[in-house]
């Protein structure tokens, strides 16, 4: 009998772990994203498509309890429960985003662009299989799946930040490189990302 209450117990208390840690993680979210739009000049993102960050980003968090409330928690085949791991990992992208330019390490750490660009990329991808995506998919399926949704989501970023600042900046001379580089590097942390996912839930299976 004690041991099924502390089985019964421990996952309870994983998710109750991963609950909070997701909405803390939106909670300073949405308080960077205030004070960017209350005092710009110290949000460390004026200049780089402040305006198109304060729209996407809550949509970026938002996007997976908004799916929830309209069609997941009655039609989901995936989730009898809110994916709470799927959405700390859809919002972590976002807020250490914000948080880098904060802190001016997009423009003070050599390596912190190309390691963000492979870690949040690795975040994002987990995420979203780990909230839309099958739970029976192969191996060989989970990187094509992986592959697909990280190397789109790297295109739609760097065509997103073409427009809205890099063609009327200084960093346009540098853009094609630093381009090939962040579809690359956001290619392979989505690929990294879904072998590891499909690793971790074939054990949990």
């Amino acid at each position: 009998m004690t041991t099924m209450v502390a089985t019964t117990t421990a996952p309870a208390t994983r998710t109750n772990k991963v609950r909070y840690a997701a909405l803390i993680a939106k909670v300073l979210l949405f308080a960077l994203l205030l004070t960017a739009l209350i005092w710009p000049d110290l949000s460390g993102i004026k200049g780089k498509a402040s305006t198109a960050r304060l729209v996407v980003y809550p949509i970026g968090a938002m996007v997976l309890p908004l799916w929830w409330w309209a069609y997941g928690r009655t039609r989901s085949k995936l989730h009898q429960t809110f994916p709470w791991t799927a959405d700390l990992l859809l919002t972590l992208p976002w807020l250490i985003d914000l948080i880098g330019n904060r802190l001016n390490l997009f423009d003070t750490v050599a390596w912190w662009d190309d390691a963000m660009h492979f870690l949040l990329w690795g975040f994002l991808t987990a995420g979203a299989l780990l909230a839309f995506a099958p739970r029976n998919l192969s191996r060989a399926v989970t990187a094509f799946v992986a592959l697909g949704f990280g190397a789109t989501a790297a295109v739609v970023w760097e065509l997103g930040e073409y427009v809205a600042f890099v063609r009327n900046s200084p960093e346009l001379q540098t853009a094609y490189t630093d381009t090939l580089g962040d579809l690359a590097l956001g290619t392979l942390g989505a690929l990294l990302a879904g072998l590891l996912l499909h690793q971790t839930t074939r054990r949990s299976r």
